[in-house]
């Protein structure tokens, strides 16, 4: 269960935003939205995960930043859009697996494979929280900024009628 700990306007280079701050216990996650979602129907929504390297350390080794970028152009164009923020670094696994991982990446084996090959799970991330964030803020339905079924289905196992995907591409 999430509890709304704040709330605040937040202005970015891709418009205003009102951000969110939830707990569930454990950790926090935020969510940021554009324009009025409440009981809106298809609102764009990116399911975004923490990335160290390329959120804080600008790496060019993932994309996660050009993806977060995206996400808010097109929810900016759209006129209003919701990005969920867990904190889930290293798909779930924490930083010292994203690290550990590193020279299985660079010798060519994709992220997931890389994970298990340095002992941990290929994508430990839970995104329950998202649909919790989604249910309070009443949305109807979301088209989701995302390539990965395992978001969609388990928002979709979660009450949340997810009517399509978009990718984060330009």
């Amino acid at each position: 269960m999430i509890v709304q700990l704040a709330e605040s306007q937040i202005k970015t280079k891709f418009g205003t935003f009102k951000e969110y701050l939830y707990h569930d216990g454990q950790r926090e996650s935020h969510a940021i939205v554009m324009g009025d979602v409440t009981e809106g129907e298809e609102i764009l929504c990116r399911v975004h995960s923490l990335c160290i390297y390329g959120h804080y350390f600008n790496s060019i080794e993932c994309d996660c930043r050009e993806q977060m970028e995206n996400s808010q152009k097109l929810i900016e164009q759209a006129g209003k859009g919701i990005v969920i923020w867990l904190n889930q670094e290293g798909k779930g696994n924490g930083h010292f697996a994203l690290m550990k991982s590193a020279e299985f990446k660079r010798q060519g084996v994709p992220q997931p494979e890389a994970y298990e090959k340095a002992g941990f799970q290929r994508d430990a991330r839970d995104f329950t929280v998202a649909a919790e964030i989604l249910k309070e803020l009443k949305v109807k339905s979301i088209k989701m900024l995302t390539d990965n079924p395992k978001k969609v289905d388990t928002l979709t196992q979660h009450g949340i009628e997810v009517v399509g995907t978009q990718p984060t591409s330009l």
